[in-house]
């Protein structure tokens, strides 16, 4: 009796790439709502939504506590006290197991589609640290600078690379935080960024750009930003940091901040040694003389 062998056919099975994302929300219900809904809406089934509400306001209280019902929250913590960047973000880095993480603020309207074409550019590049959505209008766009910058890569991806991104809609490897440790006391993202291009991690804005609508950019629909009242009653962190009062002097630093990072270098050994030292001096020569810091 013959034995009959049957063929069979060993298809790869790719196990789904889990993104944990973490919103940070205080006091302004009319952006989060818009800001954390969007987000929602681009969550499919392997992205875990971590919420932290800072502070007691009701109305965005109320508002954070109802949709953190939604199928893509995963967890949701309240802190009396407004806890800033690095305790809510060192919350989710500690305890966030899935193979990406990123911070949405509750300030910017992510566009669709934005997780798949990152997670896709991940994973056709693995020395990809921290890849991200640009905030900036067209307007800003400078194309004979920024061109110096943008590179193709595996997968037919291009980046305009950065030692660093801002700290709102990216996709970073997990692995990074396994590598590099939790968000030190004091540290901003763009730094924790610039020590990952240190460690050989390529970073930077994924182009054609993914565009996330940031809604202190009074040219954004969503601004509460249109006249010199609303800048000194709503004024952003920054914004106060430079002795921005007037809508022409943020839109103008606005610019200025677009400019600078299509033209700072890529190059990681200009933010080591001496370079990094010399920037160091720079910066604070420029707040002696009263000139503002764009980023």
């Amino acid at each position: 009796m013959g034995v009959t062998m049957m063929e069979v056919t060993i298809t790869e099975v790719t196990m789904p790439q889990i993104i944990d994302i973490l919103m940070i929300t205080y006091n302004r219900a009319s952006y989060t709502e818009v800001a954390l809904e969007r987000l929602l809406d681009t969550c499919d089934e392997n992205m875990r939504v971590w919420l932290w509400h800072n502070g007691d306001h009701k109305e965005t209280l109320d508002l954070v506590q109802r949709l953190s019902k939604h199928k893509a929250c995963y967890k949701f913590h309240h802190s009396v006290e407004n806890k800033k960047l690095t305790e809510p973000t060192n919350w989710m880095w500690a305890e966030a197991d899935g193979d990406f993480i990123t911070k949405v603020d509750d300030d910017c309207l992510m566009p669709y589609g934005w997780a798949d074409t990152l997670r896709k550019a991940h994973k056709d590049n693995p020395n990809f640290g921290v890849i991200g959505c640009w905030r900036f209008p067209d307007e800003d766009f400078v194309s004979e600078e920024a061109n110096k910058k943008i590179a193709e890569f595996k997968g037919d991806h291009q980046l305009m690379r950065n030692c660093w991104v801002e700290g709102s809609g990216y996709l970073m490897k997990r692995e990074c935080v396994t590598k590099q440790g939790l968000l030190r006391q004091g540290q901003s993202f763009p730094a924790y960024c610039i020590d990952l291009a240190k460690k050989g991690y390529v970073n930077g804005w994924y182009y054609p750009f993914l565009y996330q609508d940031h809604f202190d950019d009074p040219r954004s629909p969503y601004s509460q930003l249109k006249s010199d009242e609303d800048m000194m009653r709503w004024a952003p962190l920054s914004a106060i940091k430079n002795g921005v009062t007037s809508i022409v002097q943020w839109e103008a630093q606005l610019k200025r901040s677009a400019l600078l990072v299509q033209t700072a270098p890529y190059d990681v050994k200009y933010y080591s040694g001496w370079r990094e030292l010399r920037t160091k001096v720079l910066r604070r020569l420029k707040k002696i003389l009263g000139k503002s810091s764009y980023w």
